[in-house]
């Protein structure tokens, strides 16, 4: 129910601005995930074990660490490739060339991740999953 409130709340701040606005709600299994507007895109937050799937799936996606070096000589998902996310301007689009693969973005605790996943959607990345930190993480780690 709180989460129909917000969104509802959300939807009025949209279409009051006076501008005629594409609003797209994006759904879960427990409720909205992101919203997007015809004029923003937004990346979307989904739990680790939605990412493990992902990683299982077969589907393609580029796994992407945005800790600093030494955080992730620590430990990292395998296959991760690391783009601190202080260079995610730098490195992203030569590292990451295809702007619409499916890109699943994790930190240590998830306000970096947060922070890169806003990056990549300003250099025109499309299909951005955030899934927190690895703190949260209970599968296979590798150093």
């Amino acid at each position: 129910m709180k989460k129909i409130a917000i969104l509802l709340f959300l939807c009025i701040i949209f279409t009051s601005c006076g501008e005629d606005k594409d609003i797209s709600i994006i759904g879960g299994a427990d409720g909205p995930t992101a919203i997007t507007t015809g004029e923003r895109k937004m990346y979307i937050n989904i739990t680790p074990d939605e990412a493990k799937h992902i990683m299982d799936s077969g589907e393609e996606y580029v796994l992407l660490d945005v800790r600093e070096q030494n955080e992730y000589d620590e430990g990292h998902i395998p296959g991760a490739i690391l783009i601190p996310y202080t260079e995610i301007e730098e490195k992203a689009e030569s590292m990451i060339p295809d702007k619409n693969k499916q890109i699943l973005v994790y930190c240590r605790s998830g306000r970096r991740s947060k922070i890169a996943s806003e990056a990549l959607l300003k250099l025109g990345y499309t299909d951005i999953k955030e899934f927190g930190g690895i703190i949260d993480w209970k599968y296979e780690i590798e150093k």
